[in-house]
């Protein structure tokens, strides 16, 4: 299917993409996760033909795209913004793509014939537009104007207008970024099962984890103008890999240590699994690290620090401010640390919290 091979580009004279490659399966959902101008829209861009890399290659069933016209290349786009046509009607907006497509084709919706009648070509039109509110649950509404819809049901009309045209790639640029968050939770639980039933490969660009997480088959995590992390959802949330990486997914407190001894030194009793232990030593207590990394005594590290029940560690910390937070709450801490409760303690309090740490090398 899709097919980005060592892609490049600069912006105002900096490298912004630096040697980007990943593909698309048939009916793969993929997300692009990344801070706010980390390139995720340019490339996005540059796979629809509204820019062009500087080097590397863009491919679709190993057919490369360099020469291909955006509207050739029968992808759909759907944007933060709609992007949809305030003078026309809900049924003209669904329409318009499947209009261009005829009229760029020189031929009929669908394979009707030139000899047919414009009210069979009406017919195949109609039908076609309805099916995609249906989709979209959205019956009833073709005489609607624009303007008179709500944010979500504007962005389920720019999804069926996308839908329509039977594109070969969907791509969706930062899609739910103007909703509210309830609205936010049910259209992304809708586009979900729309992708599986439509399976038409998919690119998601978000800067938001939890959209991330409800949507991709795989994540992509984007970072300083490369791809640092590649892989299902809980593959990247069990083994984030990188510093960047823990802290964009919110996966819990990041903290730097000095490594103060090892097993390979007799200084830490050997881990069951034939890792390497280790001490770690950090401002907020002395950490037991079993890690398949070679870590010298005295180098720094950046540790991933996880409440759990099982953790070898227990750290003790003040209680500076609580928030709740839906079925527990959160409690912010004097170290800087944050930590999850089921019962709200009182502030000034100091609290014993078990941990497991890794690394994050």
């Amino acid at each position: 299917m899709l097919e980005i091979r060592d892609i490049f580009k600069t912006y105002d004279g900096k490298p912004l993409l630096r040697g980007i490659s990943f593909s698309v399966s048939q009916g793969e959902t993929i997300c692009l996760l990344g801070a706010s101008g980390s390139g995720k829209s340019t490339l996005l861009r540059m796979i629809a033909g509204l820019e062009f890399p500087e080097s590397g290659h863009i491919l679709f069933n190993e057919i490369d795209l360099a020469q291909t016209p955006p509207h050739a290349r029968d992808f759909g786009l759907v944007f933060q913004d709609y992007g949809l046509f305030p003078h026309l009607n809900i049924f003209d907006n669904v329409a318009f793509g499947l209009k261009m497509k005829a009229l760029e084709s020189n031929s009929l919706l669908f394979g009707l014939s030139r000899q047919h009648p414009q009210g069979k070509r009406a017919v195949g039109l109609q039908t076609r537009v309805a099916e995609m509110l249906e989709l979209v649950n959205l019956q009833g509404f073709e005489k609607r104007k624009v303007t008179d819809l709500s944010g979500g049901e504007q962005q389920r009309v720019a999804l069926a207008r996308a839908l329509a045209p039977q594109p070969r790639l969907l791509m969706f640029d930062e899609p739910l970024g103007a909703l509210d968050k309830s609205l936010k939770e049910d259209l992304l639980n809708q586009l979900r099962a729309i992708l599986r039933k439509t399976k038409i490969p998919a690119i998601y660009v978000t800067h938001d984890q939890d959209e991330a997480f409800a949507i991709a088959d795989r994540i992509l995590l984007l970072h300083d103008g490369k791809i640092i992390r590649d892989g299902t959802p809980a593959e990247v949330w069990k083994n984030p890999n990188s510093v960047w990486a823990a802290r964009m997914l919110g996966m819990g407190n990041v903290i730097d240590g000095v490594v103060t001894s090892s097993s390979a030194q007799g200084g830490v009793p050997a881990a069951e699994d034939g890792d390497e232990s280790y001490f770690i030593k950090t401002d907020v207590g002395v950490f037991t690290l079993n890690c398949k990394h070679k870590h010298p005594k005295g180098e720094k590290i950046s540790l991933l620090l996880k409440q759990s029940e099982d953790g070898v560690d227990e750290v003790k910390l003040k209680v500076e401010d609580v928030l709740f937070d839906r079925d527990q709450f959160q409690v912010k801490t004097g170290s800087g640390l944050v930590i999850h409760m089921k019962d709200a303690p009182k502030v000034g309090l100091v609290v014993r919290v078990r941990v497991k740490v890794e690394c994050l090398a």
